[in-house]
């Protein structure tokens, strides 16, 4: 069965035949408040766009926010509330890997559907869990996409990890560090760091002392910009930053322009995608005045998803889940299917493309198919 979201390019909104008036009641678990609400902000906008969106096809979906400040025992209390409490059909979210992945038990326990739209721990669509879903890749696609990146463009042959010791750190790290290994990459350095840190210079300067061809850095927004100011501060110049998506992949971060010109990162969705994808993101742009990121679009695809399938479903959770475990959608994100394969369950495939910030925007190098720029390689040193 295929459902069509979000094909038409003005109206970006997903046709559903014979659901009249279908009202519908969904969670939606996201950092509102605390260090990770900056990228939030994204997700709930995209959420906003999607009910108004589903509003015009005659469905009304009331969603019940919670902020889990972006930890896990926050985030666990508030599935407790939609599941027992709210009583909703579904729910959409958490953004964090910790929290997500904490949520996820509960979904299970309770029998609540929970698509997850941005989290990309690996285990978290590993544990065999047949409620929760995932629509954005897992941890080891971001690796992949990265290092293929750079081995394409150059002839690296040493590689630098430094990442935040959380759930999503550590997960895309490690499968950063295997991919290296099997690529033949020497790894030179391998730092974990407490997110928030005020400074990162004594690590940056180890770090440059083993003279990588790559860097490879794994952090939320916040810290994605104070790396990159030290790592310039410092003096260190590989051949490539490669930045693991998160907050090197951001408005904030992308502001930066003097230091996030020519970083890469890899990145779950681009405006350039296809048409539907274009006009969400002129329309999103239009709306909040900045351009969407890779979480916005993935939560606006979730909860279109997550809407229409609670609408045609009457609300009902089984019903809802065995859709979605059985359904295939294709809108802003492309095509998406919920497989079991290789591990996972319930775990969309998709593929990530890789993009660098040059002159003040970014743009898409890879895979070549999906380039529209020629990429900068190797970075030139700093100005």
């Amino acid at each position: 069965m295929t459902k069509k979201l979000a094909m038409a390019v003005a109206a970006l909104a997903l046709a559903l035949p014979g659901t009249g008036s279908a009202q519908v009641k969904i969670g939606f678990i996201n950092s509102i408040t605390g260090p990770e609400a900056p990228i939030g902000e994204n997700l709930t906008n995209g959420v906003d766009m999607a009910v108004e969106d589903l509003k015009k096809q005659g469905v009304s979906v009331t969603i019940v926010k919670q902020d889990d400040t972006g930890k896990p025992q926050v985030a666990m209390s508030a599935m407790e509330q939609l599941a027992t409490g709210d009583e909703v059909a579904a729910v959409v979210g958490p953004y964090t890997s910790a929290t997500a992945n904490a949520v996820a038990k509960l979904a299970q326990q309770y029998k609540v559907p929970q698509v997850v739209p941005a989290a990309a721990k690996e285990e978290i669509t590993k544990q065999g869990y047949d409620w929760v879903f995932r629509l954005n890749a897992p941890a080891h696609q971001y690796a992949q996409s990265l290092i293929d990146a750079a081995l394409t463009f150059g002839k690296p042959k040493s590689i630098a990890f430094i990442y935040e010791s959380t759930d999503f750190g550590a997960s895309v790290a490690t499968a950063g560090k295997d991919y290296a290994q099997k690529k033949g990459l020497k790894i030179v350095a391998d730092e974990a760091y407490q997110k928030g840190a005020p400074d990162y210079r004594s690590t940056l300067t180890k770090i440059k002392a083993q003279n990588p061809d790559l860097v490879f850095m794994v952090s939320y927004v916040a810290d994605a910009i104070l790396l990159m100011r030290q790592s310039r501060e410092v003096g260190l110049k590989p051949q490539a930053f490669l930045g693991g998506g998160a907050g090197f992949d951001t408005a904030q971060f992308e502001s930066e322009k003097d230091i996030s010109n020519l970083v890469y990162s890899v990145t779950q969705w681009t405006p350039e995608s296809s048409k539907a994808a274009t006009a969400f993101a002129d329309r999103y742009k239009a709306k909040y005045g900045k351009k969407p990121t890779y979480h916005a679009a993935c939560a606006y695809a979730a909860m279109m998803i997550v809407g229409e399938t609670a609408a045609k479903n009457g609300g009902d959770r089984k019903k809802i889940r065995d859709a979605l475990a059985n359904g295939s959608w294709t809108g802003i994100m492309g095509k998406v299917d919920f497989e079991t394969y290789e591990g996972f369950t319930n775990q969309n495939k998709l593929v990530m493309p890789v993009i660098q910030y040059q002159g003040g925007k970014s743009e898409t190098v890879f895979p070549k198919e999906a380039a529209q720029k020629k990429a900068v390689y190797p970075f030139p040193g700093w100005k």
